[in-house]
Formats: C-alpha cells, structure tokens, sequence
C-alpha cells in the first residue's frame, strides 16, 4: 500500500544527507539536583525533555523545540489546538539523529516552525518498541520508504499517521526536501487536504490492522530449515563471508542457525559460512582491535568501514555465536573472540550494581569515530618509531589515512584499524612464528588502549534495558557453561539478580527500564522474553532452580498479557498497556530477534523442562501463527528456526542426579556443557546434599522425583518426548544417548 499526499517528499525522505557535517561538543545534561528544581515545562534553557530518564531525550532538553515526552498531555493539546503531531524517533548513539538535532532541532528557525504549525513528541525507541515499530511498519510499507532513525512521522492528534520519512536536513537541495519546505508543505495539507488526508489515514490504519494479525498457512518442518539454508547459501559472501553485500550486518543469529543445520545435515558448507564470517568479522573494522567489541555494522562489504556506534545486544548476540562455533570446532580463536567481547563489556558496560549499560556513541567531540582512529604519527608516538610502523603495516594504516569523510569522500589523515589478513598468514609473510606475532601484537595493543583511554569518550548510554540485559545474561551463562569460566557465571547471576529486584514489581510485572535509581515503562514482549532465555540459560549453568522458577513465571505472566487467543502468537505491548493505533506482533528476526521467536524456543525448553506440555502446544500455535510469511522466505526468520529446529526434534531432557560438588557429577555435567549439543534441557538433582527429602527442583519438574543417583554415583537419565533410557552412570554411554548414537527402544525403557 502507498499513500497518495505528498509522496513527493515520501520517496526522498529516507534519503541521507550529501552535505558536510556539523561537528559540535555536546552540554553536558543538567545534574538530578539541578533538574528536580526545574518547572514542568523545562523553563527558559531547557524543554520538558529535561525531566526524562532516557539519554536520548536528555540530549534533547535544550533544544529550542517545544518537545514533549510521549504521553497523553501532548496528543490532548494537539486536539485541543487542531495541531498534526509531529513524532521524532532515534535512539542515543544515533549518528544521524545527531546530525538532524544539530541541523535542525537546534536551529531557532526550524524550532519556531515545528513550535508554530506542530505538537512535537521525542521517543527513544529502545524505551518504546511498540510506539516505533507502528510507525516504522507505515514508513517501510505504507509510504514505502527504507526505513532507518531518526524516523520523522506526522500524526493525527488520536495517533494514526498520515506521512513518515527519516533524515531531513535544514533546507532542501537536489530535489531532497528540508524541514523548512516539509514542515510548510504538511501544514498546507493539514489545513486544506484534510478531507483527503484522513481518508488515506483510514486505509492506512486498515492495513497496519492487518499487517499485524500475523500469516498462519501450512505447516513449518525440516523442509523450512533446508530451505534457510539454500537462500542463505545463495546470498553468501563467499570473498568475505556474511550475507548480501553492503552495509553488512553481523546477523548472529544466522550463524547459529546454520550451526544447527550442520548438526542436524553434516553440511559442511554450513559450518563454512560461519567459520568464514566470523573470521573476516573479527579481522576487519568492525571489530575494536584495541578495546575489544563490535561496532554496529559495516557500511561496506568487506567488514572494514564502520559506524561505530557499539550495542550491549550486538555484543551478546554475536558472543553466543562464538561461543557456539567454538563448541562446534574447537578453534581457539573462536573462544578467545567470545573472550573478548566480555572482557570489552565486564570493563566497560556494567553498573556498580551488575547491571548493562546499553550502548556507547559513535560519535566523540563532534566526529564520528574519532575515538577509534589512530594516524600513523599518533601510532609512532605512543609505540615508538620502529613498533610504530609495524602496528601500521599490521593494521593497515597509512600515511594519507585510509579512513574518509563519510558526506565528502576525502581521506583525513586517520586510520581504522584491521588485519588485512589472518594473524598465521601475516606471520609467514613477515618471517614470524604466528604465537610470536600475536603476542607483539598484543603488547601494541595494550600500549594503544592505555593511550586511548586518555582521549574524550563517546556518549555512554547509562540506562540498563530489561530485554537487553536478558541477551547479556544468556550470552555469559552460555560462555561460563561451555568455558567452564565461574567469572562469566558471576557476573550473569549479579545482573540477573539486580533485573529480579530492580526492574520486575511486586506482581511480577517487568519494567523495560532502570536508570538514576528508578525504573520504569512497561515490560514489552522481548522484556518477558528475552530476560526469560537468559534466566533459563543461567539455570542450566548453575543449576540454582530459583533461575529456573523465575523464568518459568515470567513466561506465564508472558502468556498472560501478550498472548493472542484469536489468532496465536505474542503481540509486543501487554493487555492493560497504553491503546496504539495498532495492537502489533512481529516476528521478523532482524538486528535484534523478534520476542516471538525468542519465545517459542522458551516455550519449548520449559515443556522439557516442566513436563508441562500445554508450553510445547504454544510453541506449535506460535509456529502456525506466522508460518505463512516464514515458509515463503526463511531465512529472515533464523531466530524462530532455532526454535523449529529444537521443536522437529531429536531433542532430549537429560537429568543428573548427584551430590552438587561431586567430582563425578561436575564430570558429567561439564560434557555436557563442553559440546555443542543446542537441542537439549539439562536439569540437574541434588542428591543428599540439602537433607530435604525432595528438592526444590521436583517441585518444578515432577518426574525428576525418581529420578536419583544410583549406587552413591553421578547418573544420568537421558530422555527423548518424556520417555527415558535406561539410567547410566557413564559419560561417554550418555553423551552417545544425546548425540542421537545410543541403542535400544526409541520409546524409552522406563
């Protein structure tokens, strides 16, 4: 569907800017002190922004626009006064959010126009999923533009939308309308196109309406996952790994799809394309070769040019894929990857309290990436002469820079740093053995971040986001299983601890939000989610069933408040939240995973779990649900194929029943956690150890109860559809059990 008003505009708005940048130091925001002192509507320097918790809408408190926080107080104004709403939506560490505020939402004559003709509305759209993705979905399909933040919308004073485009520079120029031609041309259409605007608003609303009910058709199988992996096969960067060509996203969740279906396949081409993507993700610039993460994504094909912006979300997702390739391989640079990107996120992204910060800024004292690039002369000064020019042959640095201006093309004299090729073939083709190159290179490193840490840093966004979190705590649960690492393990049990206290309530409702001390928002869909997984994960690498209990109740209280009873599956805001235009589910699985995807895969490991089965029977409904847009193209769906994948089975419940700190029980449940073995549920039951006649865990999963150590030794009781093998005492018999090796009755023994 399009809409007909000013689609003049509609196929330039989600044009980027050919112009030059607007470098600027950024105020510092207003102390708490400071701003409890101030009136409701900001005073003189600052707008109502200023009493927001979100970074986002803090940076926004001295603009000269008359902004309003989403809420009720402006949608009632703008129908008070007969105004169209304009809603601007970004997020903190938005470069070219950066970019329109300093062009435009600074600038008086811009303000005074959006002030004059608009209720203006700010949103952070990590803090309001459900507010930006209504109005992304009109943007992307209904005006058919791209798609991207900031994300510019105007709206009826009762919340439907009539035109939406992202970036809009001051004036216009090559055809490419600014604000001050598109904020006229829309109050001209406002006040003598009504009538044709609502009536295109209805159709619009009509079809949001339906776009969010979800496809239900055939029935997904093993025929669905076969398929994902032909169209990612056909879309593979065989030169430099990932998928399509540029920008290139990193996409995690495709390479632990395709783990999976070499599991399941032997398709030794799967596990290709993820070993290669992982490998030219972590020698190009996307990779943080001095303080360790990745940056958000390449706006090349080759992985080298970031925008360096770097999300907490980015970091656990592409972590699990490392630590699922290492599981799978045994490479060391794999571990060692996964390693690093929490030593990145343990030094610099977690709260005193253990909670995650959310993300760090691309930009630097006005520059993007300043803060990342190095010229050679600086390289040289801090390592000396001669390592100087070695870290520069290395990393690819030159003396004219081979970083350019992203808006004129020149080159600037700086360098990004990456590794034109593997450290083994750089070390033969220095004449070095590849363990002394590396530790060079390591001591380089050390010396440039120690320098670095004395530059001005990025932005960091301090606010810790339930559902992000969720993702951290999985990925670190998952590292301190397979690793055998009890640091990972602490650090995902403090912020799984600080998200049980701080951010759900005393009914066990979650709160999206929690910074300065306060939490806040309602819990989306990914909220339940995705702090779900985690918490599951966390279980299966402490075996502290309190994790497991809390992630069982959030999933109930998911299903309660999201759940769908007329057409299955989740939608992303609760039952009793704010009324949108739209009620909406998603299911795509894009930079982030959709919570329904996530979901599913809880659903199914809590049915293993519980030996509940009404969690499976979701599952399958959530399945159908979607299956009509999953069947047609797969591949954009690998998070829910995870799920898939788990639900078409072989899948296993495997019971460890011992003393908790036997050496044998420690055996037994480190081979399990060693091997990449995805499609199973390990609980584990004390033996003796509490002196309560059953265990807490039995209260959870009853059909653990006689399940007990035999003879005073670890044992393992390993299960396919509730019905178990016979009992065994032997690793290796019961690691060929799980593998799918094992003899005997398929329906089990016992």
């Amino acid at each position: 569907m399009r809409l007909a008003p000013l689609l003049f505009l509609a196929a330039l708005a989600a044009a980027r800017p050919q112009d030059e940048e607007h470098p600027r130091v950024r105020q510092p925001p207003p102390t708490p002190e400071e701003i409890a002192e101030l009136p409701a509507d900001g005073g003189p320097e600052f707008n109502r922004l200023v009493h927001e918790k979100s970074p986002y809408l803090l940076q926004h408190a001295r603009n000269p626009v008359d902004w309003y926080p989403w809420g009720e107080e402006a949608f009632a104004r703008a129908a008070k006064e007969d105004k169209p709403v304009l809603l601007s939506i970004g997020y903190s560490t938005c470069h070219w959010c950066h970019v329109m505020e300093h062009e435009s939402f600074e600038d008086d004559e811009v303000a005074a126009l959006m002030n004059a003709g608009f209720v203006c509305i700010k949103v952070d759209r990590e803090e309001r999923p459900d507010v930006d993705q209504v109005y992304m979905t009109f943007m992307q399909e209904v005006v058919g533009g791209r798609g991207g933040w900031p994300l510019t919308v105007f709206l009826t004073p009762d919340k439907r939308p009539f035109f939406a485009g992202t970036y809009f520079p001051k004036r216009g120029a090559a055809g490419r309308p600014g604000m001050m031609e598109l904020l006229p041309a829309v109050r001209r259409e406002w006040d003598e196109g009504r009538e044709r605007l609502l009536e295109q608003v209805e159709k619009a609303v009509e079809y949001l309406a339906a776009r969010s009910g979800g496809s239900p058709g055939a029935a997904l199988g093993v025929r669905t996952l076969e398929l994902a992996a032909t169209q990612l096969a056909e879309r593979f960067d065989q030169a430099r790994g990932g998928f399509g060509t540029a920008p290139k996203f990193p996409v995690p969740h495709n390479a632990r799809f395709l783990l999976r279906w070499w599991k399941r396949s032997g398709s030794e081409p799967a596990l290709s394309m993820v070993e290669r993507t992982l490998e030219e993700m972590q020698r190009g610039g996307i990779w943080d070769h001095v303080g360790f993460g990745y940056h958000r994504y390449s706006t090349d094909r080759n992985w080298f040019l970031p925008h360096f912006e770097k999300m907490l979300y980015d970091q656990a997702l592409i972590a699990m894929a490392y630590v699922e390739a290492w599981q799978a391989t045994g490479e060391a640079e794999h571990r060692e990857t996964a390693e690093r990107i929490f030593e990145y996120v343990l030094r610099d992204m977690t709260s005193p309290e253990g909670g995650f910060y959310s993300a760090e800024d691309a930009d630097s004292e006005g520059e993007e990436g300043l803060f990342y690039l190095w010229s050679v002369a600086e390289l040289k000064a801090v390592l000396g002469e001669e390592d100087g020019a070695f870290a520069a042959r290395v990393f690819g640095a030159t003396e004219a820079g081979n970083f350019r201006e992203e808006a004129s093309g020149q080159r600037t004299g700086k360098n990004i740093l990456y590794l034109q090729a593997s450290v083994a073939d750089t070390a033969a083709e220095l004449g070095l053995e590849p363990a002394e190159l590396a530790q060079r290179i390591e001591s380089m490193r050390r010396r440039l971040f120690d320098a670095r840490e004395g530059r001005v840093h990025p932005l960091k966004d301090d606010k810790v986001l339930t559902d992000w979190n969720g993702l951290m705590i999985s990925a670190l649960a998952r590292a301190a299983s397979a690793f055998a690492e009890p640091r990972y393990a602490l650090a995902a049990t403090r912020a799984a601890d600080f998200a049980l206290e701080h951010l759900r309530d005393e009914h066990g409702r979650l709160f999206k939000r929690y910074r300065q001390g306060a939490a806040g928002l309602d819990g989306m869909l990914e909220d339940y989610a995705f702090l779900g997984a985690g918490l599951f994960d966390l279980y299966e690498a402490t075996q502290r069933v309190e994790y497991l209990r809390a992630a069982k109740e959030l999933t109930d209280a998911m299903l309660a408040h999201f759940w769908d009873a007329k057409g299955s599956g989740l939608f992303l805001a609760p039952d009793d939240g704010e009324a949108l235009v739209v009620r909406s589910k998603e299911i795509y699985d894009g930079a982030l995973p959709s919570g329904n995807s996530v979901a599913a895969l809880n659903l199914l490991r809590l049915a293993r779990a519980t030996g509940e089965p009404s969690y499976e029977e979701r599952a399958r409904q959530l399945f159908r649900a979607f299956s009509g847009d999953v069947a047609r193209q797969p591949s954009v769906y690998t998070e829910l194929l995870l799920a898939l994948d788990f639900a078409e089975g072989p899948a296993f419940e495997v019971v460890v029943a011992g003393e908790p700190d036997a050496a044998d029980t420690r055996a037994m449940l480190r081979a399990l956690q060693r091997e990449l073995l995805p499609n199973k549920v390990v609980l584990f039951r004390p033996q003796g150890a509490t002196g309560e006649e059953q265990p807490e865990i039995a209260k959870l999963a009853p059909f653990t109860a006689g399940q007990v150590a035999l003879e005073g030794a670890a044992t393992a009781y390993v299960c396919q559809n509730f019905a178990c093998r016979a009992p065994t005492t032997d690793v290796g018999e019961m690691l060929a059990l799980v593998r799918g090796q094992g003899g005997g009755d398929e329906e089990g023994d016992d």
